[in-house]
């Protein structure tokens, strides 16, 4: 299962990277997530327990949080939760009037046919689409609001 969701913010991609890869932060910037609590500390490599809401479903994991400062990535590898295994990768690229953020999204299910079904149906259709919309759409309104110290992209938009 791949799937990738996307957006177009109109703030710096060093901002907006900042913005994502203090992860943390998440739960005052995303109504929908519940908390986020560093578990171990390796320097910008973290295991991070994360908890959100998928409307009114709660859900949560574990994930490898790392990092990528000079390419403007953030890599997770989710190590606990349902989806196990799958490997998320946020990309943020410069474009003219500030950045295009997509969040790619990759799982390998164990078993054959069953593992696909509940990887597209149930994982990817039912949450992974869900809260990765929603969280976009909030950075974008973060970030475009000037809030935590978010710059504006280049002429004013």
């Amino acid at each position: 299962m791949e799937s990738t969701t996307e957006i177009m913010i109109a703030a710096h991609p060093d901002a907006v990277f900042n913005l994502a890869a203090t992860v943390e932060d998440w739960p005052r910037i995303l109504p929908h997530y519940r908390w986020v609590r560093r578990l171990t500390d390796a320097g910008p490599r973290r295991i991070v327990e994360m908890a959100a809401w998928r409307d009114f479903y709660p859900v949560r994991w574990k994930a490898v949080v790392e990092p990528v400062p000079a390419e403007r990535k953030l890599r997770f590898t989710h190590v606990g939760g349902p989806v196990r295994g799958m490997e998320v990768e946020w990309r943020i690229t410069p474009v003219e009037g500030g950045s295009h953020v997509a969040i790619h999204h990759r799982l390998d299910p164990r078993l054959p046919v069953i593992g696909r079904l509940f990887a597209e149906y149930i994982a990817n259709r039912l949450f992974i689409q869900n809260i990765a919309a929603k969280t976009l759409l909030c950075m974008k309104q973060t970030a475009e609001s000037g809030a935590a110290g978010v710059s504006k992209a280049p002429g004013g938009q």
